[in-house]
């Protein structure tokens, strides 16, 4: 059964949306001994342009194994309110935090998807010790490296930005800007209204390649082998970059495995989970 709840987080209304008991994933206890045992859920931050209940699938087919699973509507996404000031993914990671405080979540599984893997990688650079383990699904992060035409094109918009900055040629800028973003294959860009179209920009301007060999927790890089909008190609990237990391290609996948094929999905997230010490071990 999934539950839809709302919480206060940075004066901001959010909408989260919860599955799984309240005995999934316990650390385990050695034989003999007893005392508390800690739930360990899994937290899902879903990619741009989603909310909470495109994960309604994966979270239903994990839940039914016994894990608990928390997936948030970003600010700005779903039902939950828009940023008020033009966040970067610092500001998505600090949010994060603040929502685990809230929802007095001393340790979790992380997964992110597209841009939730943004949140997600600066979230493991900042706040290592609250992660158990990391999963990056099909993620954003790495800032492409444009052809030729792709750079033409850019230079183009720069002088745009110059050219149009006059009125009454302004309201041009932002049309510039997003025939840009367009050719280039960003039709989240185009798509953005009003607060959000700031914040996508501000995510688009940062590279978090260098920020890759920072994270220290045990990661899963799981990658649809079809993904047109994030190529599989940069799945090696984290692999090489992310010391203590794993790979996982679904071959016929595209960009969202979890809608094309969430039983696959669901299973190797499950396994990943199972691995390791027998405190990650659900309880039986």
């Amino acid at each position: 059964m999934i539950q839809e709840k709302e919480i206060t987080i940075c004066d901001l209304r959010i909408n989260y949306k919860e599955a799984g008991e309240e005995s999934s994933l316990l650390n385990s206890l050695p034989a003999g001994q007893t005392g508390n045992r800690q739930v360990i859920p899994l937290l899902i931050l879903h990619g741009w342009g989603g909310f909470s209940g495109s994960w309604e699938g994966v979270s239903k087919i994990l839940a039914l194994k016994g894990v608990r699973v928390i997936i948030p509507d970003l600010p700005g996404f779903g039902k939950s309110q828009t940023p008020r000031s033009a966040w970067g993914v610092r500001e998505y990671s600090d949010f994060l935090l603040n929502l685990a405080t809230s929802l007095k979540l001393k340790e979790f599984f992380l997964l992110g998807h597209s841009f939730g893997g943004r949140i997600s990688i600066k979230f493991a650079v900042f706040h290592p010790e609250k992660i158990r383990k990391l999963i990056l699904c099909d993620s954003a992060g790495i800032k492409e490296q444009y052809g030729p035409k792709e750079k033409f094109i850019y230079y183009l918009v720069k002088i745009g930005n110059a050219v149009f900055t006059p009125e009454p040629l302004a309201r041009l800028k932002d049309a510039a800007r997003s025939f840009f973003f367009l050719f280039i294959r960003h039709k989240d860009y185009a798509k953005a209204k009003g607060m959000m179209k700031e914040v996508i920009k501000k995510v688009l301007d940062e590279d978090l390649l260098a920020d890759l060999p920072q994270i220290k927790n045990e990661t899963l890089i799981i990658w649809g082998g079809r993904d047109k909008l994030v190529p599989v190609k940069y799945a090696a990237v984290f692999k090489e970059k992310i010391a203590n990391s794993q790979l996982k290609i679904i071959p016929p996948s595209g960009h969202s495995p979890h809608l094309e094929f969430p039983n696959e999905l669901s299973e190797i997230i499950w396994q990943f989970l199972q691995q390791g010490s027998n405190r990650e071990q659900p309880a039986t």
